[in-house]
């Protein structure tokens, strides 16, 4: 490992641990494992060493390969036999933290902070996490004052700027509401949408009502769904409802996708032979074959294809 070649330690590690399984040995091996991203492999060779055998660096290890195969109960399991060992190592209690609030135990997260808070209270990661858990428990002046902290710290970051506008927001403080709320989305580029929303509603009730409206828009704006993306989708729903003989759900999945790709020639030809053949509206199928034919001739060099759909769809205008 003196040239950090993982890949030759890791087959001379594994051929002593075959040989001879001992603490050091898989200590040796996970950490390949790990370095290498083989994360299952590190978890099961290290879950088996007892925990007094453990360096720091193979106890993290076998905390973070928990949380980066997704397993959130093991890694908050390990993360806190790890903390017991090493109360002050501060992105693991971090980490601790955030992950009872993704397993929604805000007040667990808080237990974890506020014990490794007494003793330092500077370290920005937990605050962060600390600052989180107070905000998920609904406590938005406890949250508040650790992202206030925070800032003081220098940790200007979006999120902590959205997050304590979004606290003063809560407690009615809308003054300060509204310039930790610009401050972030002036710091996303105007590109963040719930943070326009959140500094749009906080300017109207503050009687910014020009500013409020500009934000508002932009919000709706950016939470308009991505039209390339609808489009594809909203015609491959069009296209499996269709061969799964749910007519009407083809047709509103068509239809929706006009909205997205208005001048879709084919589009209105489908949804127009569905009403006729199928659901038997004529009504609605004279309606989108017309709609077909005023698109069809505007094209300059029609294909074959195309030609032979404007004449099916000429006849069926005339059937009675």
């Amino acid at each position: 490992m003196q040239q950090y070649n993982t890949f030759e330690a890791l087959k001379y590690y594994q051929q002593v641990f075959d040989e001879a399984d001992t603490y050091e040995i898989r200590t040796k091996l996970a950490n390949c494992h790990y370095g290498r991203a083989n994360y299952r492999q590190a978890s099961e060779l290290l879950k088996l060493v007892p925990e007094d055998s453990l360096s720091h660096d193979a106890f993290r290890q076998l905390c973070f390969s928990y949380q980066k195969q997704d397993d959130n109960d093991s890694f908050i399991y390990w993360a806190s036999q790890l903390t017991y060992h090493y109360p002050m190592d501060g992105e693991v209690v971090a980490n601790l933290i955030l992950a009872h609030i993704k397993a929604q135990q805000p007040q667990n997260a808080i237990i974890h902070g506020l014990q490794y808070s007494h003793r330092d209270s500077t370290n920005v990661l937990v605050n962060r996490a600390l600052a989180d858990a107070w905000f998920m428990n609904r406590d938005f002046t406890a949250a508040a004052m650790i992202y206030n902290q925070l800032l003081e710290q220098g940790d200007s970051t979006f999120n902590t700027l959205y997050s304590a506008g979004m606290c003063y927001s809560q407690i009615d403080s809308l003054e300060r509401a509204y310039e930790y709320l610009r401050a972030a989305l002036f710091l996303s580029q105007m590109q963040h949408a719930n943070c326009a929303y959140r500094l749009g509603v906080v300017c109207v009730d503050t009687k910014r009502y020009e500013e409020g409206l500009h934000y508002l828009d932009l919000a709706t704006r950016l939470m308009l769904p991505d039209t390339t993306a609808m489009k594809a989708i909203t015609l491959s729903r069009g296209e499996g409802y269709y061969l799964t003989e749910h007519y009407n759900e083809a047709v509103a999945a068509w239809k929706e996708h006009l909205t997205y790709n208005p001048t879709s020639i084919a589009t209105y030809y489908n949804i127009a032979n569905t009403y006729a053949l199928l659901l038997q509206d004529k009504e609605q199928a004279i309606y989108y074959y017309q709609q077909f034919l005023n698109l069809a001739r505007k094209e300059e060099n029609p294909t074959a294809a195309l030609q032979e759909m404007m004449k099916k769809a000429e006849a069926m205008l005339l059937v009675p």
